[in-house]
C-alpha cells in the first residue's frame, strides 16, 4: 500500500514535470480571468461615480440658473425705484422727515 502511494506520487510528479507549460498557462489564464473581473468592477464603480457627479453638476447648473433669475428680478426692483424717482418725483425719506407710527 505504501509503495503504491509512493508510486502514485512519483507518477503525479512526472506528469507535472511533463506538462509544466500547460499548468503555467492554466494558472496565467485563471489570474487573467480574475484580473478582468477586478478591473470590470473598478470600471463600474468609476462609471457610477461619474454618473453621480454629472447629476450633481446638473443640479448645480439648475441652481445657478435660478440664482441668475433671482438676481435679475432683484435688479428690476432698482429699476422700479429709479422710475419712481424720475416719473413720480419720489425720494427716499431722510431720518429727519421719517415718521414712525406707534400703535397703542
Amino acid at each position: 500500500m505504501a509503495k503504491q502511494r509512493i508510486a502514485l506520487g512519483v507518477e503525479v510528479w512526472r506528469d507535472i514535470q511533463q506538462h509544466i507549460l500547460s499548468y503555467l498557462l492554466l494558472l496565467i489564464v485563471i489570474i487573467s480571468a480574475f484580473s478582468v473581473i477586478y478591473f470590470t468592477h473598478l470600471n463600474r464603480q468609476a462609471t457610477s461615480q461619474v454618473e453621480k457627479l454629472l447629476a450633481q453638476r446638473d443640479e448645480l447648473d439648475i441652481e445657478y440658473r435660478n440664482l441668475l433669475l433671482e438676481q435679475s428680478s432683484l435688479t428690476e426692483s432698482s429699476d422700479i425705484e429709479s422710475k419712481a424717482s424720475k416719473l413720480l418725483h419720489m425720494k427716499r425719506p431722510t431720518p429727519e422727515t421719517e415718521v414712525i407710527v406707534r400703535l397703542p
